[in-house]
């Protein structure tokens, strides 16, 4: 089979595309046809080995993971003798970020990883999905808890999270504000925000606007700057950014809550948690992947890559490896 693989850290010129071996599933396990793949922050992390901690899960000298991509949708073509849950054929999706492999056009994991497609579904809106829609149920309403009414403030609006977050607010009519670069504002009007900021231009933390939640995917202030922005009782709740960044409100967050009177949560992503219910959301209508327009293919992962650094996209950026007509069956 083909997959990008990469040897040591660095940039994303290390990665490169080779013919391995098809791996085969143990009796545990199912494979998976990957039809798309999307990207994460964490698979650039996990390329160039910074910060350290990403050298912890990987490897401190060299990576022992060589294909990243965690989020994937693709078909069942094999079962493990002990495997219940699945039959060749059935379509699936899910977050593999403890042993990633999407950037391939086969993978293998338990069936525990992955949840059944729900009609309709389709394989890139299916992979855009994992880590950045369990982001935004568990950062606004397992952790935020967001109520009716209330003002939200998502920093990062244009990415994946965002783009789940806006859609997740909606349903309970919140008025929301999203800050990003100034070439994503019109989307992130079309999908629903309600006030739009660009960051190169105004810094909302000195507009004196307050609000009940700020979700934050990008922890590129210090973490005063965003309870001055908060009501009294209000949630900073973060899900991404620096990890060095994240290590003062991770480590001294009741410490900070209690002085402050202000909730402060760090989201440990639970993968996968949420699909159940992202499922029936989608098949209510009431949710939709917004992926960017540029589409890359297995063979240009390396642009994809590229592309995805450069922080412009919209919504997800997301690999098509196999188009064969499933699509549509």
């Amino acid at each position: 089979m083909k997959a990008v693989i990469y040897y040591k850290y660095g940039t994303i010129e290390q990665l490169r595309i080779e013919d391995v071996d098809t791996p085969i599933p143990n009796e545990s396990e199912i494979r998976i046809k990957i039809y798309a793949v999307s990207i994460n922050d964490w698979d650039l992390g996990l390329l160039k080995g910074e910060p350290f901690v990403n050298r912890m899960i990987s490897g401190v000298f060299k990576p022992s993971k060589k294909i990243l991509g965690s989020d994937i949708a693709g078909v069942v073509d094999y079962i493990g003798s002990n495997v219940t849950k699945y039959s060749v054929g059935d379509k699936v999706y899910g977050d593999l970020s403890d042993t990633w492999g999407g950037f391939a056009e086969y993978v293998c994991t338990t069936a525990d990883k992955v949840h059944s497609m729900p009609e309709g579904m389709g394989f890139e809106e299916a992979a855009a999905i994992p880590q950045a829609a369990m982001l935004a149920v568990q950062g606004l309403i397992d952790e935020g808890m967001i109520q009716t009414g209330q003002k939200l403030l998502i920093n990062g609006a244009g990415g994946g999270v965002g783009t789940y977050g806006i859609q997740f607010a909606k349903h309970c009519d919140m008025e929301v504000t999203g800050v990003d670069i100034g070439s994503k504002l019109q989307m992130l009007k079309d999908i629903g925000y309600d006030h739009v900021i660009d960051y190169k231009k105004v810094d909302f933390t000195q507009t004196g606007n307050l609000y009940d939640i700020i979700l934050d995917t990008k922890t590129n202030r210090p973490t005063s700057k965003y309870l001055k922005c908060l009501k009294p009782g209000g949630s900073y709740i973060i899900v991404g950014g620096d990890f060095r960044k994240l290590l003062k409100p991770l480590v001294f967050s009741k410490w900070i809550s209690k002085l402050s009177g202000m909730r402060i949560r760090v989201v440990m992503l639970k993968t996968n948690k949420d699909l159940p219910y992202i499922n029936d959301l989608f098949k209510a209508g009431r949710l939709k992947s917004i992926i960017d327009e540029h589409r890359f293919t297995l063979e240009e992962t390396k642009e994809a890559m590229k592309f995805y650094e450069s922080s412009t996209f919209h919504g997800k950026v997301v690999i098509t490896v196999c188009n064969d007509g499933q699509e549509d069956k």
